[in-house]
């Protein structure tokens, strides 16, 4: 990497710094600012930025930045508040989900993008996991019902540790050179869907038990509490992938128990994670804009678009529609919640996971399909996400649901419990 890229990259995160009170809230959310900034700097641009990432880096930094932002978002969610509407992430994850796959696969199966039907599996399931940083005006916008906010944080946090399993499955059956038949694949699912969750639970009560005991008993500086909530977060993570067990389902987990265990305020401590947290997002996306985009933008051609924007729209939304029907919501909410579930950092990934393991023919076809997809929820779910916020919010209070919308410093916290 040249003197003149990492220059460039620092000023462009010290400016945003600056400036961040400004962007905040504003139609232009800061995944969609690196990403664009990202492409405009790139070799299909002014071609000042100058980065030589190959796919095991942009993958190493794609991980380690999904774990970090799985992990704290999930410490901040109120299992005591979540359980009064827990039925809605879960009917949206159990009954959604794999809606949203089957007809995504039948979509992109149907349409002439020269697809066999595993390939299109494979490309629904890389683009079924939703990504709550790419709408993060919306999960923390006092406008929107708190319950809403947690369903979208819940779902988002556990749906790309759930999809990963199919993503490697369809990616085996796709796979030219796939004996896949001969593999234990239940033995498989229940590894990722059973260690996982454990080695979260494990790691993250200790955790917190161990910091409760610290701090009561005066061993710990403020400062050490956000290192040793980066190393839970490392470890559930590294433990989970060492018994065969899903690392993403571990870190949402561990974050979880972690954050609801505590028993005193560590408000240094969300805080530290946050920050590392958006520094990783932000260049995870300014790599994206950069890396990934310039090269699909030669391809793209009508029925890829297609495809794309069905994705974000009815493959998305009549799902989740049909996941809540007889919850009594109203479908001004449906409509929110199914609009409201962008691609980003765990598809890219799951994109990356694929071509470290597989054979797929098509790969390269997939690849375009879903790096449009996801620019084009960068995009679309970015601009809309403060001002439908700001409409949702006032539509809902004018249906006299107002009481659902408590503001962010009355929203219980952990310590109250």
């Amino acid at each position: 990497m040249e003197y003149l890229t990492i220059i460039i990259i620092a000023v462009i995160f010290i400016s945003y710094g600056l400036f961040s009170r400004k962007i905040d809230g504003s139609l232009l959310t800061p995944p969609l600012l690196f990403s664009l900034l990202g492409l405009l700097l790139s070799k299909n641009g002014l071609a000042l930025v100058n980065l030589h990432l190959n796919q095991h880096i942009i993958f190493i930094l794609t991980e380690m930045t999904l774990v970090l932002v799985l992990f704290s978002d999930a410490a901040r969610i109120n299992l005591q508040g979540l359980k009064a509407d827990h039925n809605i992430p879960v009917r949206m994850l159990l009954l959604g989900m794999p809606l949203t796959i089957l007809l995504g696969t039948l979509i992109a199966w149907v349409l002439p993008l020269q697809l066999a039907f595993w390939e299109a599996a494979l490309v629904a399931a890389i683009l079924a996991p939703t990504d709550a940083a790419l709408g993060l005006a919306v999960v923390t916008s006092a406008n929107v019902p708190v319950r809403i906010r947690q369903a979208i944080n819940v779902e988002s946090g556990l749906n790309d540790g759930i999809a990963l399993p199919v993503v490697l499955i369809f990616a085996s059956l796709a796979s030219a050179s796939s004996d896949f038949e001969q593999h234990h694949w239940w033995q498989f699912l229940v590894y990722q869907l059973g260690f996982g969750p454990l080695a979260g639970i494990l790691v993250g009560f200790v955790g917190a038990s161990l910091i409760n005991i610290a701090t009561t008993r005066n061993w710990m500086t403020d400062s050490a509490e956000g290192i040793v909530a980066l190393a839970i977060a490392v470890l559930a993570f590294t433990l989970a992938e060492s018994l065969q067990g899903n690392g993403f389902i571990a870190a949402f987990v561990a974050g979880m128990v972690f954050g609801n265990r505590l028993t005193h305020e560590c408000r240094f401590l969300f805080e530290f994670a946050e920050t590392e947290g958006q520094l990783f997002i932000l260049g995870t996306f300014f790599v994206f804009g950069a890396v990934l985009i310039p090269d699909v933008l030669s391809v793209v051609n009508g029925w890829m678009l297609i495809y794309a924007m069905l994705s974000l729209t009815l493959i998305r939304m009549l799902p989740v529609a049909l996941s809540l029907l007889g919850s009594k919501m109203n479908m001004l909410s449906v409509l929110f919640l199914g609009w409201f579930g962008p691609r980003g950092l765990a598809s890219i990934l799951f994109l990356l996971l694929v071509l470290k393991q597989g054979h797929v023919a098509h790969f390269e076809l997939i690849s375009n399909i879903s790096l449009l997809t996801i620019s084009l929820s960068i995009i679309l779910h970015g601009l809309s996400a403060a001002p439908f916020s700001h409409f949702y919010g006032k539509k809902v209070a004018d249906m006299g649901e107002c009481e659902e919308i408590i503001p962010v410093q009355e929203i219980p916290t952990r310590e109250g419990k």
